[in-house]
């Protein structure tokens, strides 16, 4: 599109061209304050470091910006306001009249967040070398939480404006706030109300001052069509603030939409780091019948602990043609691809057992092109240690010498190896560096293995694995698997169940978890410390739509919206009968466009994809903190090193050129109305080099 020459027709209306040419002078002051004009890219320029100083008062204000800091890969020095022996800001602390490198003046942060505008006092000496520096260096302020008063450029809220509880309220993205860093927002933005008894969000909305320009704000008069700021960029003294007027958390909604721009603003779009808004959903068991959950056993008859049945199950869970058509159609309705996780053998098995047909493999494996695949092993066994079910719960079985028995490297080996060739055999693409096994097994199993099979490693290399899953709630971080060239990939568990076909059976479980013995339930949510009881059961004809559904999309779009690539996964069952999977995924992706403009769309990365973006992150949070990245900006140049090996993330404005040998070429690819990229030194070169667009 950016190609294309966009004409106004000639009976646009006046509003429409007036329309236009104020987006364009937007835009034009947006470029402004993101990078130096030309004039200002003379041979004085200052050195300014890549860093952001956070001055940290304890509030969750200050703690949700330093998370979106950290989240996305952004250095940052942490300065604890309620540390008696906390650095003393001064001129020193703060640059350097020349930089050993360059030569230049140094500033040592390209950005400051204060808990509010005057958090060393109105008047201190610590205040008074911070606006200087701003001043000298151009540095932005960002007030994380304060409230609307003529310091801040805004009128008090008893002079048209108005403070309270925020919670359901709609406010809306000015045309300043989408021409300037919230760009990549729709326009509207609904404050959370997830519990009606909890007030979640308080805020202070102001009229605005000369020298404020609002980016976020509500209607405070709606007769008159007044509307008051809640967020917005206060010019005055030589100095820029970013005024933020409402409290908040990092788990919040409205501030997980906001913070982007935050930072974006703060840094004046140059940063390192990079973030993406990810959602990708993996359906284990395809192919493969799930077990059904009982409501008067209050188990899963065929598991060990399901006390009172035969061992064997009955009325198994396993989807259809039917099923296998209606996923496709909601692939191609919604613009979303599911990644089947899938079990050859099972099928294999279901085949043989019912006439030796299958009309939904014949479905599947017809429309095969149209999902990701990722293999789950052939039968889908435990691949962890030899299982002793002779107690509950189980425990590893061992020899006469006490030694732990490990299912062996051949048969796990042949598991990956008979479902990758199953699938070829049928024409199914399937990546060999994936993998997901049976329940994650293999891997270390708490509290009864608390090693991965020692086997597994040689099992994975035999087989060209290099990304096999793992459980998030267990183990949310990435490792390696034993010794070997294989690692994790953390996914998610949605809280739609793999033994359930309909919604009553759904919250008959949920109702089981999470309720007390007093109300009937298993009282689990009163032993675990991370559990909450419901008040009451849900009811089983209306809770799963009304609840569950809700919840779990707030959750999932929560994992969205925080620069998360890791999957989440769900079973083959929840897209049987009842379809349980498809109104989450509805509501997160409604949820999801109505919150964002179409230059931020969401990444549907596959696992492989996760696997390396979580494999980079480590390296690089790893160099920071070691202190072996140097970065900087002098005028329209920015200069990035950092160890060898190690890929660096960058996000600059449209229109920035990295460096060749010979030449430039356009950096990094466009989201969420700037560029970014992992990158690396090009050919012959230590550093990465960009040039940045003049204004």
């Amino acid at each position: 599109m950016d190609s294309d020459r966009i004409r106004t027709p000639r009976t646009a209306p006046r509003t429409a061209l007036r329309t236009g040419r104020i987006a364009t002078l937007a835009a034009a002051a947006l470029l402004a304050t993101v990078v130096p004009s030309a004039q200002a890219v003379a041979e004085t320029a200052p050195r300014v470091d890549l860093t952001v100083l956070v001055v940290d008062d304890g509030g969750s204000a200050v703690g949700a910006i330093t998370a979106e800091l950290r989240g996305s890969g952004v250095p940052y020095r942490r300065i604890d306001l309620n540390d008696p022996n906390r650095p003393v800001l001064d001129a020193a602390f703060l640059s350097d009249p020349s930089d050993s490198a360059t030569g230049r003046p140094r500033a040592k942060y390209q950005g400051v967040v204060l808990p509010h505008e005057s958090a060393f006092g109105p008047d201190s000496a610590e205040q008074t070398a911070l606006h200087a520096y701003e001043r000298t260096f151009g540095i932005p302020q960002v007030d994380a939480s304060t409230w609307s008063h003529p310091g801040v450029g805004l009128d008090y809220t008893d002079q048209g404006g108005w403070s309270g509880v925020l919670d359901g309220t709609t406010a809306g993205v000015t045309a300043a706030g989408q021409a300037g860093p919230f760009r990549y927002l729709a326009g509207a933005l609904a404050f959370e109300d997830n519990d009606p008894t909890i007030s979640e969000s308080y805020g202070y909305a102001g009229r605005p001052r000369a020298g404020y320009t609002s980016y976020l704000d509500v209607p405070v008069d709606s007769a008159a069509g007044g509307r008051a700021s809640l967020v917005g960029e206060y010019a005055a003294d030589g100095r820029r603030e970013l005024v933020v007027t409402f409290a908040y958390n990092q788990y919040q909604r409205q501030f997980r939409a906001l913070a982007r721009g935050i930072v974006d603003w703060l840094t004046q779009g140059v940063h390192l780091g990079q973030s993406r808004n990810y959602l990708s959903v993996h359906v284990d068991d395809v192919f493969a019948p799930d077990a059904r959950w009982d409501p008067a056993l209050n188990c899963t008859p065929g598991d060990f602990d399901c006390a009172g049945d035969d061992g064997e199950g009955a009325n198994p869970i396993r989807m259809t043609a039917a099923d296998a058509q209606y996923a496709a159609a909601w692939q191609k309705s919604s613009g979303f691809t599911l990644d089947m996780v899938y079990n050859g053998g099972q099928g294999e098995q279901w085949k043989t057992e019912h006439g030796g047909t299958d009309p939904l493999t014949d479905r599947l494996v017809a429309d095969r092109a149209q999902y990701r695949w990722i293999n789950h092993t052939y039968t889908h066994p435990f691949l962890g240690c030899v299982q002793d079910n002779t107690v509950v719960p189980w425990r590893c079985a061992t020899d006469a010498a006490g030694n732990t028995l490990w299912v062996s490297r051949s048969e796990l080996s042949g598991q990956i190896r008979n479902n990758h060739n199953w699938a070829v055999g049928k024409g199914i693409p399937v990546d060999r560096s994936e993998l997901v096994t049976g329940e994650h097994s293999g891997l270390r199993t708490l509290p009864q293995q608390p090693v991965d099979n020692p086997n597994l490693a040689g099992a994975l290399a035999d087989n060209g694995v290099k990304w096999t899953a793992s459980d998030d709630s267990r183990e949310p971080a990435q490792r390696a698997v034993g010794t070997g060239a294989a690692k994790t990939v953390p996914r998610h568990p949605m809280n739609v169940y793999y033994n359930v076909g309909t919604a009553a059976e759904m919250t008959d479980e949920y109702n089981w978890i999470y309720t007390s013995r007093a109300d009937g339930g298993s009282g689990v949510c009163e032993s675990d410390p991370a559990s909450t009881c419901l008040p009451a059961p849900l009811p089983t004809a209306t809770g799963y739509a009304d609840r569950i559904v809700p919840q779990e999309a707030r959750t999932a779009l929560s994992h969205v919206l925080g620069n998360d690539p890791r999957p989440h996964y769900v079973h083959q069952s929840n897209l049987a009968e009842e379809r349980l999977l498809y109104p989450v995924l509805d509501r997160v992706l409604a949820d999801y466009r109505a919150l964002f403009a179409a230059n931020t769309p969401l990444v549907n990365p596959a696992q492989k994809d996760v696997g390396t973006e979580l494999d980079r992150r480590a390296a690089w949070d790893q160099a920071v903190a070691a202190g072996k990245v140097t970065a900087y900006r002098v005028g329209t140049t920015v200069t990035v090193k950092a160890p060898s090996g190690v890929t660096m993330p960058l996000t600059a404005p449209e229109g920035t050129r990295k460096r060749l040998l010979l030449g430039t070429t356009a950096f990094g690819t466009p989201y969420a109305g700037t560029r970014s990229a992992w990158t690396t030194p090009e050919l012959l070169q230590t550093t990465v080099t960009l040039t940045l667009p003049t204004a």
